[in-house]
């Protein structure tokens, strides 16, 4: 089963998730950091997938990427963008079917710490 450890020890995920809509215009990224067993990546890998296409199919999801640390590292970063928090709650949180899923799939030594982000615009680097 999957473990959950908050990434921010001041606000968590399910605080993120009653936060009101402020800025409709940007959407939202989940960062998901994932650590498994060198012995259980495969498994990890087909409970991503799966999980990556059920919710591919949800209404205001955007596009999701899965990064892995280099190196022989079993480290795993979900990155993945929705139009808003409140989509991805109904997608997730508000979908008991996921919920379940999502739990049962992983193998039991993976730790999972997702946390929700807007893009910040800093003045001749970057744009939001």
């Amino acid at each position: 089963m999957l473990k959950m450890v908050e990434m921010d020890e001041n606000v968590t995920l399910a605080e993120q998730l009653e936060e009101e809509q402020k800025d409709s215009g940007h959407p939202i990224i989940l960062i998901n950091k994932l650590n498994v067993k060198p012995e259980d990546v495969d498994q990890l890998l087909k409970a991503w997938a799966a999980d990556a296409a059920y919710l591919k199919q949800k209404p205001r999801f955007i596009s999701t990427q899965l990064l892995r640390g280099i190196g022989g590292s079993c480290v795993y970063i979900n990155y993945a963008v929705w139009e808003s928090v409140e989509h991805f709650k109904q997608a997730t949180t508000g979908d008991p079917a996921f919920k379940k899923m999502v739990l049962a799939r992983y193998p039991d030594c993976t730790t999972g710490s997702p946390h929700l982000f807007r893009k910040v615009a800093v003045p001749g680097i970057c744009v939001d």
